[in-house]
């Protein structure tokens, strides 16, 4: 719904990872806010549990435009970690010329589901001088040590670790490292702030020698860059919690002095059918093999954000075809809007009375928490009693005026009413009429593909199936094994 006046406008609650609960919203500067957001790490294309995250803070930024914030989002991408490093060298790439590609289909599978590009999209390889000297000043307040030509944080330095995830350090062990990025759940460890260099890995020449950085000094060094030392909203999916955003409080709160972040916002899992996604499950989606299937950005992005973030999402093909029966339902509503004619010149004071209704609760759902399915369902409610209305022929043109503008305001946040998915999917080389492809090419890249799986080359068993979904044919993974048809 449209931006609602102040006597209209229900208080902004956002549930904080830090305290537990819901807490009145407010930023450090007035009419500003700040966000940084976790974004991808590029070793390969995005699937739908990622974006079910990156809708979540497409609304936020949304809703807290029409709330008359000038927003100020930094999303980054990590383009260096231990999975890019091994990727790239298995295929006899830089790490730049590896992570391209994937940076490129990020930003097409972002636009193509109607999402706004936040003010910066950082790249960790750009800011390593940041992260020395964010390192650098650690190394001077004590809160690191050097092993092995690494350096590492000694998380017994900073008593309040722990604060964000609850996780209970009381007995942990000291001096035992942790090297990986991903960790082990519940692992509590000294974490690398600056990796030493393996024979063949790729490294950086720099003040605090040879090496990369650590994954979590490149989000706390980049946010600290753009948004100061403490920032208005952070969010991210609930695995990043811990470990990663326990490390960035660590790091930044120790440099600074100062507190970290505001709000920390975190997205809960996707499911597939119930079931966790994963390829050996044959429930692992990306965009792209379910634009191949057919499926229409705008359905794909109504489902993601129907279900409020702090709750699990359960994607199911049912449940996609019913957001695309809901999004047409929504275009076609705006169709008939269009359609009425004559009346009186001024909206009546019941169709006023029932938009000020459907806004406010809109509204007031956006503003408990972002919960999207009540905001949704005044949304519905409102479609539901003007179709009623148009039925018994009480509707003039300036009712439903009234009636389109308020759908165009809800708009502003959910991007939904511009029938524009054809356009959006030819972008990225889906929706065209499919080039002949035959039975035999067709078995034949299959093969490869399979072959590519055995050997555990992921991106290679990718890259065939989108080749073979841009001429028009679809695979499906089944416990039978491989199928294809043509779409």
């Amino acid at each position: 719904m449209k931006a609602v006046g102040p006597k209209m406008a229900a208080e902004i609650q956002l549930h904080n990872t830090m305290s537990g609960r819901k807490e009145g919203f407010s930023t450090l500067k007035p009419g500003v806010v700040n966000i940084y957001t976790c974004g991808p790490t590029v070793y390969d294309y995005a699937h739908i549990g990622n974006f079910r995250t990156f809708i979540f803070q497409d609304l936020l930024r949304r809703f807290l435009r029409t709330r008359g914030y000038k927003v100020n989002q930094v999303m980054n991408l990590t383009d260096v970690d231990d999975r890019i490093i091994a990727h790239a060298a298995a295929a006899g790439k830089s790490i730049r010329d590896y992570t391209e590609p994937y940076i490129k289909a990020f930003s097409e599978d972002c636009h193509t589901l109607g999402m706004e590009t936040p003010e910066k999209l950082v790249r960790a390889t750009d800011h390593i001088e940041d992260m020395v000297a964010e390192i650098e000043l650690l190394q001077k307040k004590g809160y690191t040590y050097n092993s092995e030509g690494s350096i590492y944080y000694r998380i017994a330095k900073f008593p309040a670790y722990g604060k964000l995830s609850k996780i209970d350090v009381s007995g942990m062990q000291t001096g035992v490292r942790v090297d990986v990025d991903q960790y082990e759940k519940e692992d509590v460890r000294d974490f690398a702030l600056w990796k030493a260099p393996k024979p063949g890995e790729h490294f950086w020449e720099t003040r605090i020698g040879k090496g990369r950085p650590g994954w979590h000094i490149e989000c706390s060094a980049m946010a600290m860059k753009y948004l100061g030392e403490t920032l208005d909203i952070h969010s991210g999916g609930v695995d990043l919690a811990f470990p990663h955003h326990e490390n960035e409080i660590a790091e930044s709160e120790a440099a600074t002095g100062k507190p970290f972040v505001k709000y920390w916002l975190h997205a809960e899992h996707l499911l597939v059918d119930g079931q966790k996604m994963s390829k050996s499950l044959g429930n692992f989606y990306t965009l792209r093999d379910l634009f191949a299937k057919g499926t229409k950005p705008s359905s794909l992005r109504l489902l993601l954000a129907s279900v409020p973030y702090r709750r699990q999402l359960n994607f199911t093909m049912e449940s996609l075809q019913q957001a695309a029966s809901s999004v047409e339902r929504l275009r076609q509503f705006m169709i008939r809007l269009a359609e009425i004619k004559g009346g009186e010149k001024k909206a009546s004071e019941a169709i006023v009375e029932r938009v000020r209704v459907a806004e406010e609760g809109f509204d007031a759902g956006m503003a408990d928490d972002l919960n999207t399915a009540q905001a949704l369902a005044a949304v519905f409610e409102l479609v539901r009693d003007t179709n009623i209305a148009m039925e018994s022929g009480k509707l003039g043109s300036a009712d439903a005026e009234a009636i389109r503008k308020a759908m165009v305001g809800f708009d502003e946040i959910f991007a939904l009413l511009q029938d524009d998915d054809a356009a959006r999917l030819q972008a990225i080389g889906f929706g065209r009429k499919a080039e002949e492809i035959s039975a035999a090419e067709i078995e034949e890249l299959i093969a490869r593909r399979l072959a590519a799986r055995k050997r555990k080359n992921f991106t290679e068993s990718d890259r065939i199936r989108d080749e073979l979904a841009k001429q028009g044919v679809i695979l499906e993974d089944t416990r039978d094994g491989m199928r294809w048809k043509r779409r």
